[in-house]
């Protein structure tokens, strides 16, 4: 029933685009759409490549934020929904295995060099969530036996916690102990303003900042992401690793024992080689040094939530609960369990999860109980 749902709004779309452009094309030839784009309509150009004009993702999103034009809106719906009837609505019914009556991934150790799992055949690490469309194919995710729950534990921003611990920066850990929100806390500490008093655009800035500076994301780069000048960018990156002078001292540790080691290590001891880091480091690092960086703290995140996996298995067994564990996705865990143990197995596995490995900041999961993956996801 959703496939028809999506073949019919697919159709729709395509109709829709036709009429305003004024003509029939094709709608999935790059060529074709950059000259009905820039050509007959005289939208701007915003990215060129080898072969002409760009039409990529990020072009149609710039074209439809800042020209009231319908058509780059209707080109991103009608690409999201043909990889979603492609990539789910097509393939994943022909995966289900008749003699379980489920759909059986494989869960692959060494393909992410962080020490990440990774997914495939089919790959359900990738199943969509942020649209209306992709939150119905979570909602066709039931439990294997009837009368069952699912259950997703998911770990609250564990690579900032990963990065508060291995920087010992005691604002940021002051932060995670009192259990602020560690966005709103880098918002208050920058713009020098009560907690709050911050609103929704400085918290937005200190969001951008936690997540891409600590992987040297740029100020040019911040200054896209975000929307502002790239001298407004630059004044709060400076003001971030003053403020959270602690980071900085780590991030230079990090790459330099990387570049005497040849190695980049996670917490428990994990190594990825690592060539290109630079002895003087100035302005943004370098892409080994982004990599290296991202491999301590994201691969940290792996080892902990896969000793957790570890933990639980073992207590599963151990106690001949009746839950089973079914998927790991990053930095969370998806369970079944019968309704009755339901409540009781919250706290099973929020104890194993927050207690799995002793970092020096406490460790928080997210818990939510439902009927099918889109209610268990909260």
């Amino acid at each position: 029933r959703q496939n028809e749902g999506v073949s019919a709004r697919i159709e729709t779309l395509i109709t829709e685009i036709h009429e305003i452009a004024g003509e029939e094309f094709n709608i999935d030839s790059p060529k074709q759409l950059s000259v009905i784009l820039f050509e007959k309509l005289g939208l701007p150009v915003i990215k060129k490549t080898k072969t002409g004009a760009s039409t990529d993702q990020e072009v149609l999103e710039k074209l439809a934020a800042e020209h009231e034009h319908a058509l780059p809106g209707k080109i991103i719906e009608h690409r999201q929904l043909v990889k979603l009837k492609g990539t789910y609505l097509d393939a994943l019914p022909k995966l289900i295995n008749p003699a379980t009556g489920r759909i059986h991934a494989s869960f692959n150790q060494v393909v992410a060099a962080t020490g990440r799992l990774s997914s495939s055949n089919p790959n359900l690490q990738n199943i969509p969530i942020r649209t209306p469309d992709g939150e119905r194919i979570r909602k066709a995710f039931v439990p294997g036996e009837p009368g069952w729950k699912l259950i997703c534990a998911d770990y609250s921003q564990i690579e900032l916690r990963m990065l508060a611990h291995f920087s010992r920066d005691v604002a940021m850990m002051h932060a995670f102990s009192l259990g602020i929100d560690i966005h709103r806390a880098v918002a208050a500490e920058v713009f020098n303003v009560a907690a709050e008093e911050v609103d929704s655009a400085q918290r937005r800035m200190a969001k951008g900042v936690n997540f891409g500076v600590i992987y040297g994301q740029s100020a040019f780069g911040l200054a896209n992401a975000l929307g502002i000048t790239k001298d407004e960018a630059a004044a709060f990156i400076e003001d971030y690793f003053t403020r959270y002078s602690g980071v900085a001292a780590f991030l230079d540790e990090t790459l330099d024992l990387t570049l005497e080691t040849g190695f980049a290590r996670t917490i428990l001891g994990r190594r990825r080689a690592i060539a290109g880091i630079r002895e003087n480091r100035t302005g943004q690092l370098n892409m080994p040094e982004r990599t290296a960086v991202n491999t301590v703290i994201q691969g940290s995140a792996a080892d902990l939530i896969k000793q957790a996996m570890i933990n639980i298995h073992r207590r599963l067994k151990r106690e001949q609960h009746p839950a089973r564990m079914l998927l790991q996705i990053h930095d969370e865990l998806v369970f079944e369990v019968p309704a009755s143990e339901a409540e009781s197995f919250q706290e099973f596995v929020k104890s194993e999860m927050e207690a799995a490995m002793p970092l020096e900041v406490p460790v928080t999961v997210d818990i939510a109980i439902g009927d099918n993956w889109l209610e268990a996801k909260g």
